[in-house]
């Protein structure tokens, strides 16, 4: 399992059951975690999503992930300072970008999802009072278990997801660089140009996620 595809593994799981997030407990980050991970592994079981079913992973994004996703936070800590240099149309271009490419890489990891996935769930290691906290996981696999740690911070709505760490590399860390290479060489609009690029290089199939 590489690393891209354990990050998109463990993201959809974390993300697409919010379907039903009436029966998720948001005021508790681990419960929320591992309620909604077993949501869309029974939902797996009954009907699979199809990897090439575009159209209803961006259903299930914007109706069921972004209101439980602050993902707007995780584009702008993943721009680091050039965030306050965009204009506010840039923003919402690398923010509708950024989450057009992560969709594709869950369409690629999709497949591989099992039903019988099991999960294990270390004690929290943070304190009661803290409004930021990592959700450790371990997910079994046939040879060694991935590690994957959750970040949430506490919103007055419940607690919200915002950055993923698996195999020791975090979301927001690894696309901060990316993101400010392209920056360096073609300014906010060239990073603009590359992730449309990019997204358009998936639709057509033209390269494939590792």
């Amino acid at each position: 399992m590489t690393a891209l595809v354990a990050w998109c593994l463990s993201f959809l799981p974390a993300t697409a059951a919010f379907a039903q997030s009436a029966q998720v407990d948001q005021s508790d980050p681990q419960a929320l975690i591992k309620t909604a991970t077993q949501q869309v592994l029974d939902e797996v079981r009954t009907k699979s999503v199809a990897p090439d079913d575009i159209a209803r992973i961006q259903d299930i994004v914007n109706r069921d992930i972004l209101p439980y996703v602050d993902f707007r936070r995780t584009t702008r800590l993943a721009m680091g300072p050039h965030w306050r240099t965009a204009t506010p149309e840039q923003q919402a271009q690398i923010e509708q970008q950024f989450q057009l490419l992560l969709i594709h890489l869950y369409s690629g990891a999709i497949a591989q999802l099992k039903p019988d996935q099991k999960i294990d769930y270390p004690p929290m290691r943070n304190s009661p009072g803290d409004t930021d906290v990592v959700v450790r996981t371990l997910a079994q696999t046939n040879t060694n278990p991935v590690e994957i740690d959750y970040r949430l911070y506490k919103t007055p709505q419940g607690w919200r997801l915002y950055d993923l760490n698996v195999l020791g590399a975090w979301l927001i860390q690894t696309y901060r660089q990316q993101f400010n290479e392209k920056i360096q060489q073609g300014g906010v609009d060239g990073l603009i140009q590359f992730l449309a690029a990019r997204n358009q290089e998936l639709v057509s199939g033209k390269t494939q996620t590792q």
